[in-house]
């Protein structure tokens, strides 16, 4: 299935070099409507305004984290089904068990490049 790389999708990250590499990631495979948050709580109200295809979110902000915010997400109807990736440097068993148990569509340990980016987002996309 065609995937649609004209999408809004929103990055969340309280790391602004993050932010970048992520957006950079998505430019190199040709997803170029990219908008940023810097928390959860941004990023939720932002989704609750606009209109997303797609979030990609880090798993350890403040004062809302990823999976709060997940959480959120899976809780609104009018959000419930936008695809959800978490993006976390731990890949602990109990974070992605939990992230799982709240919804998330699918997972992504940093350190990563374009290639797992797009094999990720791809599986997500061809599932929601």
């Amino acid at each position: 299935m065609a995937i649609d790389k004209s999408m809004n999708v929103l990055i969340v990250d309280d790391y602004k070099t993050m932010l970048r590499i992520i957006r950079n990631l998505l430019k190199q495979i040709e997803f170029n409507n990219v908008e940023e948050a810097s928390d959860g709580a941004e990023a939720l109200q932002k989704l609750r305004k606009g209109n997303f295809g797609l979030v990609i979110s880090d798993w350890n902000m403040e004062p809302m984290t990823g999976l709060q915010l997940l959480q959120e997400v899976r809780a609104d109807s009018r959000l419930r089904a936008t695809p959800f990736i978490m993006v976390t440097a731990e890949s602990k068993a109990e974070n992605v068990v939990a992230a799982k148990a709240a919804g998330v569509s699918n997972y992504i340990v940093k350190p990563f490049n374009a290639e797992t980016l797009k094999d990720k987002i791809e599986k997500v996309l061809n599932h929601a």
